[in-house]
């Protein structure tokens, strides 16, 4: 080679190995980005609390939450009351359960979060009573504009109504509200409003067939 550069080899793979950074050609990776993220912002956002107390939340979380007994959900609860949170009475939360902001989550009386879930709380995310969030689900309210080449915040918070149940391993999207008494099957990703007392599912989810709930020998409809 009379240009300097090592010529390109083909790996056992099938894709191209180079010999060295400075022989990747410069359109390797596609036209250039129409994105800068050296311009990233976040407008009209705010965390709600100081620096130190964020932190001082992420150590109490990640120290103290694993260790505690799986079934000491009142001191759970306690320690998210304790950061802000309104936590109802009865309220099951798994030492797994991650919350970004506490101080942005509402839970109403008997509800259950699982294993493994998460509050993306970067705006509020409300449960009602007797709602069930169970493990690995994501309920996410943050996203970025796909059109601005700033890749700027957009949040938007996240409702859950009474009874509803969200199954295992479930996307929520920012601004969803979740119907009543709604199901959202497993692995479910939900990019819109569900209705009251369905069985929603699929990804994008949508609405399959009204949830028959059986109470003392009468089935709700």
């Amino acid at each position: 080679m009379t240009d300097g550069i090592a010529p390109a080899s083909i790996n056992p793979s099938g894709y191209e190995n180079y010999s060295s950074p400075q022989a990747v050609p410069d359109d390797a990776f596609g036209p250039p980005s129409l994105v800068d993220l050296s311009r990233y912002h976040q407008p009209g956002f705010e965390v709600g609390r100081p620096k130190w107390y964020v932190m001082l939340w992420w150590l109490v979380q990640a120290v103290v939450f694993p260790l505690t007994l799986h079934t000491a959900h009142g001191l759970r609860c306690a320690l998210l009351r304790l950061f802000g949170a309104k936590i109802g009475k009865d309220v099951v939360i798994r030492p797994s359960a991650r919350f970004t902001y506490p101080w942005k989550v509402e839970i109403g009386d008997y509800s259950w979060v699982g294993e493994d879930v998460t509050f993306y709380s970067l705006a509020p995310i409300r449960l009602g009573q007797h709602c069930v969030i169970s493990q690995k689900s994501y309920l996410c309210t943050g996203s970025h504009d796909a059109s601005d080449s700033r890749f700027a915040l957009v949040t938007a918070p996240i409702v859950v109504e009474n009874g509803a149940w969200v199954a295992t391993d479930c996307f929520i999207a920012p601004g969803v509200r979740i119907g009543a008494n709604a199901l959202i099957g497993a692995r479910s990703s939900v990019f819109k409003d569900m209705p009251a007392q369905q069985i929603c599912m699929g990804s994008p989810c949508c609405p399959q067939k009204p949830r028959e709930i059986i109470s003392q020998g009468h089935v709700a409809r």
